[in-house]
């Protein structure tokens, strides 16, 4: 009898292996094809979005028996990392629910879990990010409205704790109105009187609030024209707005208002009673800020009128924007490009929007969320992207700002000094000095010609002495900077002494 050799059998062994990564490999190249549908569905395309949910829904629920958990996990992730297309990824909800009742128990499951896993880790964006999906997800008949409101008055609660940190009874509030834009509506439909006693609660914390922050926060120490409001009074304002105008607005994208004959058959899951974590030392907290503006309908002659400072749109739009930043702020082309083609921006003057976030951001109080540079290299970037507007926009603000030099916060006046020479430094020093020959008649010290002078001081960094001597009008040669000579003391008199 032949005795057998070890290596006959490496051909059955062999090809058992190459089976087996095969189904592996095509089983990842399925999970990728999936997240990427997931990502980019509401994107550029040649059908309707409603016509690409339908489809993408079919595609994930023939594939929820082999990719149930990867499934339930980017559903869940996607409108925590783009919140700016909640309402898609609710209305994908809301259909998978009305198709398949175990699977929508098992989202909210896991939905559950993340916002009270992002509370435990202080992800605070996160947070009310996977807070206001679940309160879309009532839209979508998915969650039922008095699970909801159990939820907010628990947060409420939250916000009426004793011995705790403000700024964590603040964004317990914060939390909550920022939520109520997307389902303010449906709760004042079906559960009136329930949403009014949320908003007493809500008004009686806000009145016993102290701001002892809030003067050193104000980036100018006047509130005219402009009033500088602290950011939770100015969301009450606009969510009061919104109850006046019957909890409708117009800035936020609802696809499944196409499917209601569907989603309102659909059965709904309560979301369980969730308890806050507790405070602890070692927890932060966002800081409060103040409301940044800058411009009002009479600064945009031309086009779209500019929403009103309390109008709900203006917080819709400019929390858009600022995600915009942040997501993007690592790549300025990208981030221009997003910021640009805003949707809805056929409804409101971008242009001018875009400007007074990035310059909120940049006059943040006590310091920017970022380098100073990012938003310089932002805005050089639109101004490249968009030439036949955003330069002029641009020039306006600086314009304003100028004029309203006088009662900046300091440290704010130094961040305009070193954006505006960096800006200028991009651009061939090229600017209408003329236009601000009034400034020489005052004090070198006073703000406007310091300003000036501080830029230029700034802007010799980047360029030589002689080419501001030739380039700035002969009335600004008192702030020119002297020449940079270099002193050689041994060539001095009295050197050899």
């Amino acid at each position: 009898m032949n005795r057998r050799r070890a290596y006959e059998d490496d051909g059955d062994f062999y090809g058992e292996r190459n089976k087996k990564r095969r189904r592996v490999s095509e089983n990842q190249e399925m999970e990728e094809r999936l997240e990427t549908l997931i990502l980019r569905v509401g994107e550029n395309s040649t059908s309707s979005l409603e016509s690409n949910l339908e489809g993408l829904v079919s595609v994930l629920e023939s594939d929820l028996g082999n990719f149930r958990n990867k499934i339930l996990r980017i559903l869940s992730d996607c409108p925590i990392k783009m919140p700016e297309k909640c309402t898609i990824y609710s209305t994908m909800v809301g259909l998978m629910n009305a198709k398949n009742y175990n699977f929508g128990g098992e989202f909210v499951e896991y939905m559950v879990k993340t916002f009270k896993d992002s509370l435990k880790q202080c992800q605070w964006d996160a947070a009310r990010y996977a807070l206001r999906f679940l309160a879309d997800l009532v839209n979508c008949h998915v969650i039922s409205t008095n699970s909801l409101l159990q939820l907010l008055d628990s947060m409420v609660d939250a916000a009426n704790e004793d011995n705790v940190p403000q700024v964590r009874r603040d964004w317990y509030v914060f939390a909550v109105l920022s939520t109520l834009p997307w389902v303010g509506r449906e709760l004042y439909e079906k559960k009136e009187s329930a949403l009014e006693n949320l908003l007493v609660r809500i008004e009686v914390f806000l009145n016993k609030r102290t701001k002892k922050h809030h003067n050193a926060l104000r980036v100018w120490s006047v509130d005219a024209p402009h009033p500088q409001e602290e950011y939770l009074d100015c969301l009450w304002a606009q969510i009061r707005k919104l109850r006046q105008d019957n909890w409708t607005e117009k800035h936020i994208p609802r696809p499944y208002m196409a499917f209601d004959s569907v989603l309102c058959e659909a059965l709904q899951h309560n979301i369980p009673v969730i308890h806050p974590p507790p405070h602890q030392d070692d927890f932060e907290y966002p800081m409060p800020w103040v409301v940044y503006r800058m411009f009002d309908y009479t600064d945009c002659p031309a086009g779209p009128i500019l929403p009103g400072a309390h109008s709900i749109e203006r917080f819709l739009i400019e929390e858009h924007l600022h995600s915009i930043i942040e997501m993007h702020r690592w790549e300025r082309k990208d981030c221009a490009i997003h910021l640009l083609y805003l949707p809805y921006k056929d409804k409101i003057p971008l242009e001018y929007c875009i400007v007074e976030v990035i310059f909120a951001e940049l006059f943040h109080m006590p310091t920017p969320r970022y380098l100073e540079i990012c938003y310089g290299s932002i805005l050089i970037e639109l101004c490249k992207q968009q030439p036949s507007k955003m330069p002029q926009v641009l020039a306006q603000a600086t314009e304003i700002l100028f004029m309203r030099i006088d009662s900046m916060n300091t440290s704010c006046f130094d961040r305009f000094v070193n954006w505006f020479s960096y800006h200028l430094s991009n651009f061939q020093f090229r600017w209408s000095w003329d236009d601000w020959d009034s400034c020489l008649l005052l004090e070198n010290e006073h703000p406007r010609p310091k300003f000036i002078q501080e830029v230029l001081l700034k802007c010799l960094r980047f360029s030589y002495h002689d080419r501001f001597k030739e380039m700035m009008p002969e009335g600004y040669a008192k702030l020119i900077p002297k020449p940079p000579v270099p002193h050689y003391k041994y060539a001095m008199d009295g050197a050899g002494e």
